[in-house]
């Protein structure tokens, strides 16, 4: 069987043996995009959910804060963005009050075409956008410490803005259950101080801390009670198809609106196989997610649900831009022994930002081997990575299966952590 894979921004043909497929690729359920998606977001913001409409909110303020997410998520906000300004500026608030934040939280920043790549060339030159820079504390409020004991760091553009309102996407997340909702304001404008006790191992170890779980998740409700401390007025949160074309828009209260899109999403993204697999064939859903090997991990985690103890997943992602941070690539460096680094981060007070991805990594490797086909990244960096380098998917398919011999099952997900697959029974 030929499957396109989700593979930098062109994809990637590769062909799978069909009789050892346990089912058909692993996908999102097939949902009509919106017809007129910028009409449904304009109604949205009409007849919201939660709160008044958003012109209401915004009348007789002088100054609204509109917070995006980075390059790293593909949000619409090219058809988010255009009825939300509209709105504000014809309920009175003036361009010159307006800033559009891009939540970084601890990623680089988005200049020059990355910018215009986010939210356009009009809005970028005719809208103040500017970056969330995590690192520098003094461009943060601090509004309190947690119950427990994370000291709550927000960016003061946003904390001191007269309205607040965040956009997003609603999609499984490997730590928090679901992205969007309240996640862009923690960790999106989080400062360092903030995330590196949020994600440290006491919440991430813990069994709910995982892809599609919010019952009981303590990473989900830590940073809802940080968003709730920061203050959110509006959200305008969406859901998107395998080709990026909004299928659902909700507006309104932070929790309501956004519980009521995960509940939308859960059943889209969702997949069944009837029994675990020895080996998994994913992706890291492509641009702009598979560009580093940081990001990538989390095309390894959203298979862990369906792959068997000892089993393989092979991952296919471009890593244009190689490993990551300077700081993940010091990780990787220091800590060639994963099990050792677990142990550092659980009993010592070792800390470098962006240990919650070799982290996550490491529950991977804990359960099974993985095989990586990229362009991006030479072997011996790979190998560095703790993973195998494989020059196609096809061999690695080929001498998995031959490992585990003729009964052993494969599973394919073509969008990789888009999807959330499940076992049946």
């Amino acid at each position: 069987m030929r499957v396109k894979l989700d593979y930098g921004k062109t994809g990637l043909e590769v062909t799978v043996p069909d009789d050892r497929l346990i089912a058909p690729p692993l996908s999102l359920r097939e949902v009509p995009p919106l017809a007129n998606a910028e009409q449904a977001i304009e109604e949205s913001l009409r007849n919201p959910i939660g709160t008044p409409p958003l012109s209401e909110m915004a009348r007789g303020k002088r100054t609204a804060c509109v917070v995006i997410c980075d390059i790293t998520r593909p949000v619409p906000n090219k058809q988010i963005l255009p009825p939300l300004l509209r709105t504000l500026e014809e309920a009175g608030v003036p361009r010159e009050g307006i800033t559009i934040l891009i939540a970084t939280g601890l990623h680089r920043p988005n200049v020059g075409e990355e910018l215009i790549e986010l939210v356009g060339e009009e809005i970028a030159n005719q809208y103040r956008c500017e970056n969330h820079y995590g690192k520098r504390l003094e461009e943060h409020d601090y509004l309190g410490t947690t119950p427990n004991g994370v000291p709550v760091w927000i960016d003061k553009r946003y904390t001191r803005a007269e309205l607040k309102i965040t956009t997003g996407l609603i999609e499984p997340h490997l730590m928090a259950g679901f992205s969007g909702g309240r996640k862009v304001i923690c960790p999106g404008l989080a400062a360092l101080e903030t995330v590196k006790v949020w994600h440290g191992p006491r919440f991430l170890e813990h069994p709910n801390a995982d892809c599609g779980i919010l019952e009981g998740n303590p990473v989900h409700e830590e940073n809802t009670r940080i968003a709730r401390m920061a203050g959110c007025d509006f959200i305008v949160n969406v859901c998107i198809d395998g080709q990026r074309r909004i299928t659902g828009v909700w507006a309104g209260d932070m929790i309501q609106a956004w519980q009521q899109g995960v509940q939308f999403c859960r059943q889209v993204v969702a997949a069944p196989v009837p029994r675990p697999v020895e080996v998994v064939v994913t992706s890291c859903a492509g641009y702009p997610l598979d560009t580093t090997w940081y990001q990538a991990v989390k095309g390894l985690t959203g298979a862990l649900p369906i792959v068997k103890t000892g089993g393989t997943i092979i991952l296919a992602a471009s890593l244009t831009e190689g490993l990551g941070s300077p700081e993940f690539q010091q990780l990787i460096r220091e800590n060639p022994d994963l099990q050792a680094f677990k142990k550092r981060i659980l009993e010592t007070d070792y800390f470098v930002m962006d240990q919650w991805q070799l982290e996550e990594l490491a529950k991977v490797l804990a359960k099974c081997k993985v095989k990586v086909v990229t362009q991006g990244l030479p072997p011996e960096t790979l190998r560095a990575c703790q993973v195998e380098p494989a020059p196609s998917v096809e061999q690695a398919v080929a001498e998995s299966l031959a490992e585990y011999g003729p009964e052993a099952r494969l599973a394919v997900i073509p969008k990789g952590p888009y999807v959330l697959p499940y076992v049946s029974a």
